[in-house]
């Protein structure tokens, strides 16, 4: 069973909410308040820095001290002496966009294709960083200076053969240091900074794209193109490689996206305008980078095993050829989805026969399996079964060059807090290569060597004391809501957290006791028009809070994983679908509702309910936390719902209202009619919330009253949530009756729950709520 690790409720002070409401126009922005803190943000000037991407001071690229020196003056010399120089890249989304980066940056320094070029290694042959076999290649082309970009710290063995055929190296580099600096002109990388550091955690294009700023520092004379131009492939390459997005992080995401949202409208970049448009994404979210262009940039090394092309596809100029190239990845991404879907299908029945009450990492093997492919199945396994999984392919294909011998050949993937790495690490006498981090890691070992392999990787984890057996899978939540909040106010809320990504991941929201219905399942389709196995469903979300249920999609899933006429705890994270215009939510886990949850339990406290009906809200009173009710209802549902999103945050409900002024339903049609006249006189327009504010009324009322003036010589239309007003030549008294009738029963329902017993009001409430299904 998932548990849901929500965090405790808490005081926030009032200096922070009032900062966080100035960016949160549409609503009091105590949900990113929460969330904010919960993360960490609590001093002013961080906070300010993190709402406002202008308060934000970038750090100087020569923070690197004295390597970046090294760098720029090797480069520099390249440039006297006409030297070709070679960008040796790797074939992920962070690697290929360090290349694009590299390509068009020193592009302006360099003729490119004359005297800069750009190597990536195959995927499925070469594997990642530097090989003996490619710089021999580039020797013979006759390249003097290699660059790597997210890849070559600790490629000691190829560094010293480069050196010793005449090639000089620049690192640029995110990746685990050596122990010792090895020989090379300059090694760019971050982790020579302590954690705290704001470039503590670049990733390899950000890297690649510090040391282009610190040429166009040095010599601001040459570029002919802004250095800006390049931050929408920094945002690409960041977001796609899960790295921690704070400081320089955060800035350059933020500032990417910023140039990225163009490239539909306006392009500059026609491949990654199309692949927005491949994968129905506008590029004003990172969201469309790890769900959109990151996945489609990675399927074509993990399907083809060459990526090369992806550089072309990201700077090219030529519209059709980019566009052709585009359509190439789609497919590639297509393709790689079948592969995934067919690989875990095969490692769940090999899971069948295998007793995992014995077995703390599970490492399963197969020849047929794609290698490119078995990172991603290894970490849906592990979060599915809760053991690290390692996923070897044994193609006869994998061999050492120089032994002839048959290479295992994969990727692992953690959980928790098990180091991979080092459990890897720790059979390094077994194995041919490997690397990675704590939580993933890449490897290959003689397929003779995989017995003592698995047998040593289980020792080495129980040795370490951890019993797997009192781990469960957890979902840590943000914040608890109900279905009635979903939507538009809190989505433009939560977007105040974006960028998001490691370190400031995607807010996850728990609903509680909820149902499913429309349940409905379709296999997407391809550029081709044919069936991709990979499946999704799509329903509507119910709790009780609202009468109408809200649009969802639940991917790698099918109808049959949801019960209908089951209660659940379902965690979420709340989206926006550009394709149909809507904002939907996107189920990430599920499980039954347990009849002992905290929302049962306080259903029936004695103090749900608080009286704060024509009272002063000091500051004394708003320290319990409550959920306040500030308008005074005009029937059973809105209260109802009101008091169903107390309970899901485990608040009470404070009726927190006025009693209703004595002004009659005559005079709140004139007010009407004069903000109207006013508005059409201004040619400015209103919201449907402030206006119903203005006028004190529901908005069933204020659509009677709309009617009621379209039809009496005052036209309305909404445009982007704002009401517009103009004069038209209509007359129909009938509707201004129907308006006034409808404010009149307002009247009335108002002056009852300004008077009725809360006592009586909790009563009802309760049995309303044993009749809701």
């Amino acid at each position: 069973m998932t548990n849901w690790q929500i965090p405790p409720s808490i005081d926030l002070p009032p200096w922070y909410l009032d900062t966080i409401a100035r960016y949160t126009p549409e609503s009091d922005g105590h949900s990113v308040a929460r969330i904010l803190w919960q993360r960490g943000i609590r001093e002013r000037g961080e906070l300010l820095a993190f709402l406002d991407g202008k308060a934000y001071q970038p750090t100087s690229p020569f923070d690197f001290g004295q390597e970046m020196n090294f760098a720029v003056k090797r480069l520099r010399e390249a440039i006297k002496r006409g030297e070709k120089v070679t960008i040796w890249g790797d074939f992920d989304a962070d690697g290929v966009t360090a290349t694009s980066v590299l390509w068009e940056g020193l592009g302006q320094f360099f003729p490119q294709y004359l005297q800069l070029d750009y190597y990536i290694p195959d995927r499925l042959t070469e594997s990642h960083g530097l090989n003996r076999r490619g710089i021999d290649a580039l020797a013979e082309t006759g390249t003097r200076l290699i660059v790597t970009c997210d890849t070559g710290s600790t490629n000691l063995v190829e560094i010293d053969h480069a050196n010793s055929i005449g090639i000089d190296i620049i690192i640029t580099d995110h990746h685990t240091l050596p122990d010792d600096r090895p020989d090379v002109v300059a090694l760019i990388n971050p982790r020579y900074f302590i954690e705290s550091h704001p470039l503590y955690h670049l990733s390899g294009v950000a890297v690649a794209y510090k040391l282009v700023e610190a040429m166009y520092e040095t010599l601001p004379d040459i570029p002919r193109q802004p250095l800006e131009n390049l931050l929408d492939l920094v945002a690409i390459g960041l977001i796609a490689d899960l790295v921690q997005l704070r400081g320089d992080c955060r800035y350059l995401a933020r500032k990417g996206i910023e140039k990225l949202q163009k490239q539909r409208q306006n392009p500059t970049r026609p491949g990654v305008a199309k692949l927005l448009e491949f994968c129905q994404r506008t590029g004003d979210r990172p969201t469309d980078i790890s769900f959109g262009l990151g996945p489609r940039i990675n399927a074509v090394s993990r399907v083809h095993g060459d990526a090369r092309f992806c550089v072309e596809l990201l700077t090219g100029q030529d519209a059709k050829r980019c566009q052709e190239l585009a359509e190439q990845a789609e497919l590639a991404n297509t393709r790689r989805k079948e592969i995934q879907q067919d690989i875990i299908k095969q490692v769940k029945r090999k899971l069948e026969r295998i007793d995992l009450s014995t077995t703390n990492v599970i490492i399963l093997e197969d020849p047929q399996w794609q290698a490119g492919i078995l990172g991603l199945v290894a970490g849906q396994i592990a979060g599915e079964y809760y053991r690290p999984t390692i996923l070897l392919s044994t193609s006869e294909e994998e061999r050492v060059a120089d032994a002839g011998t048959v290479l295992a050949k994969g990727s692992a993937r953690s959980i928790r807090d098990i180091d991979l790495y080092q459990l890897v690490a720790s059979q390094s006498h077994l194995l041919h290569r490997f690397g990675g981090h704590p939580f993933a890691a890449g490897l290959s070992l003689p397929v003779e060597n995989l017995p003592l392999f698995r047998e040593g990787i289980n020792q080495q984890l129980r040795r370490t004391g951890i019993d797997l057996t009192s781990f469960s899978p957890s979902v840590e939540v943000d914040l608890v809501v109900t279905v009635a909040d979903l939507g538009q106010s809190l989505f433009r809320e939560l977007k105040l957290l974006e960028p998001c990504g490691m370190g400031n991941p995607a807010p996850k929201l728990l609903i509680r006791d909820c149902w499913f219905t429309n349940l409905w399942q379709k296999n997407p389709e391809d550029l081709k028009g044919k069936k991709i196995s990979y499946p999704r469903v799509t329903f509507e979300i119910h709790d009780g809070s609202i009468e109408r249920g809200f649009r969802g999609v639940w991917w790698g899933h099918s109808k049959e994983d949801i019960l209908v006429g089951t209660r659940y705890d379902a965690a979420v994270e709340l989206d926006y679908n550009p394709r149909f215009d809507r904002y939907e939510i996107r189920l990430l886990a599920l499980q039954p509702h347990s009849n002992e949850s905290v929302n049962h339990l306080f259903l029936n406290s004695a103090d749900t309910l608080i009286d704060w009906r024509d009272r002063e809200i000091s500051d004394r009173l708003t320290r319990l936390d409550p959920h306040l009710l500030l308008d005074c209802p005009t029937d059973w549902t809105k209260i109802y719902r009101e008091y169903q999103q107390a309970l899901a945050r485990e608040k009470r409900l404070a009726l927190a209202y006025s009693s209703p002024s004595e002004s009659s339903a005559r005079e709140t049609w004139k007010n009407l009619v004069g903000i109207a006249k006013y508005l059409i006189r201004t040619e400015e327009s209103i919201s449907r919330r402030m206006l119903r504010e203005k006028l004190s009324i529901g908005d069933r009322t204020l659509s009677i009253g709309l009617q009621a003036l379209a039809d009496n010589g005052i036209d309305v239309r909404e445009k982007e949530g704002s009401l517009l007003f103009s004069t038209v030549n209509r007359s129909n008294p009938e509707t201004i009756e129907r308006f006034l009738e409808a404010i009149a029963e307002e009247i009335f329902l108002k002056q009852y729950f300004a008077k009725v017993p809360v006592e009586t009001m909790k009563e009802l409430l309760d049995r309303l709520d044993s009749l809701v299904f």
